[in-house]
């Protein structure tokens, strides 16, 4: 119920101050099965079919001769679906609904790149002692959440649209 576009549009002020409150809608069985669906799926999306993403690796040739991983970007273009993970590896292939799908200000796609990137800390201890993440150690496993991810939020906008056009 709280996926519903038109209920989350609708109730938006209140949704901020206090409580959802649960209407109770003539076709209840189809509603709960929305919510089994959109439960199951969100739960569960380590085991989710990944979506099926176009890889292109293409050597760096420059960072293999300097002994070095290649420089993770983690960048998307939407527009193209999109996704630049490193100057050797890109994905194409990313559904439109992978991005409309959001959690909080961004897409799913875009949080688990977020969430990868290579940050630096401020502290030089911290730094020096316990700064041990490459981003080119964890790529496959980017790469095949990506897809999961994608997967998820596909299935999450088909079932929000179903909700949309449901008769209250």
């Amino acid at each position: 119920m709280l996926h519903d576009p038109v209920y989350r549009e609708k109730y938006a002020l209140n949704l901020k101050r206090e409580f959802p409150r649960i209407p109770f809608y003539r076709d209840f069985w189809q509603w709960a099965a929305w919510g089994e669906q959109l439960m199951a799926l969100h739960i569960d999306y380590k085991n989710a079919e990944p979506w099926p993403l176009m890889r292109l690796d293409m050597a760096d040739e420059g960072a293999r001769l300097a002994g070095v991983a290649p420089r993770a970007m983690l960048k998307v273009d939407r527009d193209n679906g999109m996704v630049r993970l490193d100057s050797e590896t890109q994905l194409s292939g990313v559904p439109a609904e992978a991005w409309t799908y959001r959690l909080g200000n961004r897409s799913g796609v875009e949080w688990v790149l977020d969430q990868h990137k290579e940050k630096t800390p401020r502290d030089p201890t911290i730094r020096d002692e316990f700064n041990t993440y490459r981003f080119a150690d964890y790529k496959e496993r980017v790469v095949d959440l990506i897809g999961r991810v994608a997967r998820v939020s596909v299935e999450t906008v088909r079932i929000t649209e179903a909700m949309k056009l449901a008769k209250r």
